[in-house]
């Protein structure tokens, strides 16, 4: 049987956003949208710093771009607590970066360059691949390339929350891609037989680094799999930051409140390929520019201009000080001393 292909014209077809399942209800306070457009730059202004280090040789692997899909990733951080659990994959810079929005346990912006930068001072002591971060104080599970692996580790995590009855949330991240491996399956079908407080957050991308979805699933829609597992899936234009806001405040809150698991589909697109050796050209150039025309940070400052809560000069100096701040993070993760030869086994074994 001659194997399904699919037309780089007939990939920009299918990769389109789809509406949310669900209704429009809410617009955010002003001093949220503040709040969140600045966790939202500063999202994206890292990761495009990350991309010029990683071009210019500064760091030393690789790096996954998260550019053009930062709603996905901050929404739903800034509604986290502290002790709320994440198992995050490749693209949850905006997690790091947002989740505990400025609080002592919150992690430092010079985190991020220190790890990437692999220095001593990183929470892996420059043990660990750029850009596999994680963060101990606020639960935020260091991730391997193993994709899906995250997945049951949050279901452990959300099953441990209601059997001690604590008001917390367990989140996972995954691409479209990473849901068809078994581990997806296995933790989906686990917490919706015991209805436990998860929020299950698929980012697609439409493409499983050079694999289009329409290779991959016969439905698009993956949300539709939680109809299976016992619980509600809700398909969302994961560009929208106001329909990103509505759909996760909703489900995070049922989760905190007993109301059980939900997965949620954001449709998004990553600027530049899977990583920084991906060259992309799968992609044709008429479908990249048609997702920046849906740039979710571009859209939302838009709607803060457009409803009064910030004016362009407001945004135009976010951005400087933002950069100003970036800059002297990667200054002072530079200056951090490299882990010293001698130390290569420790932490392997246990005593």
């Amino acid at each position: 049987m001659k194997p399904k292909t699919v037309s780089k014209g007939q990939a920009a077809k299918n990769s389109k956003p789809r509406g949310a399942t669900r209704k429009r209800a809410l617009e955010i306070p002003p001093e949220e949208a503040r709040e969140l457009h600045y966790y939202l730059r500063l999202t994206r202004e890292v990761d495009e710093r990350l991309v010029k280090l990683h071009r210019q040789g500064q760091i030393g692997g690789n790096h996954y771009p998260a550019v053009g899909q930062e709603a996905t990733t901050v929404v739903p951080a800034f509604f986290m607590e502290d002790d709320d659990f994440v198992g995050p994959s490749h693209r949850e810079l905006g997690v790091f970066i947002t989740k505990g929005r400025g609080s002592p346990r919150s992690m430092p912006l010079v985190q991020v360059f220190a790890q990437v930068f692999t220095k001593s001072t990183s929470q892996d002591e420059g043990r660990n691949g750029p850009s596999h971060w994680g963060w101990t104080p606020e639960r935020i599970l260091e991730h391997c390339s193993n994709l899906g692996t995250q997945i049951p580790v949050a279901a452990g995590a959300a099953l441990s929350f209601k059997m001690r009855g604590l008001p917390l949330v367990a989140f996972a991240f995954i691409g479209e891609g990473g849901a068809s491996k078994g581990d997806f399956h296995e933790a989906c079908n686990f917490v919706g037989i015991h209805k436990l407080p998860f929020v299950i957050i698929i980012q697609n991308n439409f493409w499983a680094e050079s694999v289009h979805i329409s290779l991959q699933t016969g439905n698009d829609n993956l949300s539709d799999r939680a109809i299976g597992y016992g619980y509600e899936g809700i398909r969302i234009d994961g560009n929208d930051v106001i329909q990103c806001y509505q759909t996760f405040k909703y489900a995070i809150d049922k989760a905190r409140t007993g109301g059980g698991p939900t997965m949620i589909q954001c449709d998004t697109y990553r600027w530049y390929g899977h990583s920084m050796v991906d060259p992309a050209n799968y992609r044709t150039g008429s479908e990249v520019s048609y997702w920046k025309e849906l740039d979710p940070v571009a859209r939302f400052e838009r709607w803060l201009v457009d409803n009064g809560v910030m004016t362009q000069e407001e945004i135009d100096q976010r951005v400087k000080e933002i950069n100003e701040q970036i800059f002297a993070a990667i200054d002072e993760a530079k200056s951090a001393p490299d882990p010293e030869p001698e130390t290569f086994l420790d932490k392997v074994y246990a005593d």
